[in-house]
């Protein structure tokens, strides 16, 4: 059986402490939707949780689908954010790693649609 190797995506070590401490320390909306994501509940894939990769941590990351989720707080409407979003969705664009968003008042009220959008994605990965 012809085994696919796994593509390396870099991650900053320093930033592994920093991971742990937003997994303990998540949103009401990023752990809702955690109760959706884990435990291979969506479509059978595994994601992670604050998962560092290169120089930044994405809220959620599936290795099998390179997609990563992001939850953004009220935080995220300040230009000088939306800035480091940008930067952060065009490295991950260059590491073949693509970024679905979400707003915590999305999470919260249209959790359906959240989810749907997921599905949508992976529907399609799976059709490449």
């Amino acid at each position: 059986m012809l085994m696919k190797k796994r593509k390396h995506i870099p991650y900053d070590p320093k930033l592994k402490a920093y991971a742990r401490e937003l997994r303990n320390h998540s949103t009401k909306a990023e752990i809702y939707l955690w109760l959706k994501l884990k435990g291979k509940q969506m479509q059978g894939y595994d994601f992670h949780r604050q998962k560092p990769i290169d120089r930044f941590i994405l809220d959620f990351f599936c290795y099998e689908l390179m997609l990563g989720i992001e939850v953004d707080g009220a935080t995220h409407e300040c230009p000088d954010v939306q800035k480091k979003d940008g930067i952060k969705d065009r490295r991950m664009q260059q590491l073949g790693i693509y970024v679905l968003r979400f707003t915590d008042y999305e999470v919260k009220t249209q959790m359906e649609s959240v989810l749907r959008a997921i599905v949508d994605y992976i529907e399609g990965y799976e059709l490449k």
